[in-house]
This record gives C-alpha cells, structure tokens and sequence, in this order.
C-alpha cells in the first residue's frame, strides 16, 4: 500500500462537475493498494498519515501532525501509484490489487483515520475525478506499508 501525502491550504475532488469531498487545512491522500495488502497496512498507514508531523510550529520546524492542527483528510483512491514503467513506454499496473480486493481496504483506512478524530473526505472508488489540490509549502511525502 503506499500514500502519497499532499500539505494543503485546502482542495476538492469533483466528478462531473459535481464537489463530492472538500477540506481546508489539512492533507491530500492519494492511495494505491498493492496485491496481498492488509487491514493492518491499512490501520498502519492510517495511523502514520494521521500522526506525521508535517506542519509547521510557530518557528517553521515540522513539528505538528494533522491531529495536532485538528486537519482535514481528502482521500483518493489511485491506482496509478503502483505504476511500474522501468521497461517500455507503457507503465504496467500488475502489482495493483484488483478493484474486489483494493476497495474494502480504501475504506477500512478511510475508517481508521475516521477513528483518529480527523475530519474525513473521499471520493469515488473507480471513477474518473477531478481533484483540486492547493498543496502548501509545496510538502509531498510518500509513505509505503510495506519496507
């Protein structure tokens, strides 16, 4: 499973021309989840995303998490993000769980950061969206379950 974390000032993710999730301050989680991923890489990436400290104290040091801003979760489901395009010109996406076995696991890390006492929002699983990312500072951090 791998997160990729955007810092934002705030963002939104359309379908149609229709909001279906906006947040202010917090993170962009845009989220692929490999075949053979777990609920406890989902809890674990969920309790890392919610606990990193990437935000600002008042001298500017990375010392404050999404928890301790009281931040707001965008997550995105992408599959994209276990793109390999080492060979070729055409990324292969063979190491992306199918759509049965990568939504529960979607939901259950969008539960988990729920559990936190973030703020969540989402948008849809499979379909073609339009996301709206104000990324701050620019701050981007790509976190894997897996070493």
């Amino acid at each position: 499973m791998k997160a990729l974390l955007q810092r934002v000032s705030k963002a939104s993710v359309s379908i149609d021309e229709q909001v279906r999730g906006k947040i202010g301050r917090g993170l962009v989680v845009l989220l692929g989840v490999e075949r053979g991923d777990s609920e406890a890489d989902a809890r674990h990436l969920a309790e890392k995303t919610a606990n990193l400290r990437i935000f600002s104290d008042e001298a500017g040091k990375f010392n404050l998490s999404a928890l301790d801003i009281s931040g707001q979760v965008l997550v995105v489901s992408q599959f994209t993000l276990l793109a390999d395009a080492r060979k070729g010109r055409r990324p292969s996406f063979v190491a992306a769980a199918p759509p049965g076995e990568a939504e529960p696991l979607v939901e259950k890390f969008i539960d988990y950061l729920k559990e936190t006492g973030l703020k969540v929002e989402k948008g849809i699983f499979g379909g073609h969206m339009q996301v709206e990312i104000h990324n701050d500072g620019p701050v981007t951090i790509l976190l894997e379950s897996k070493a």
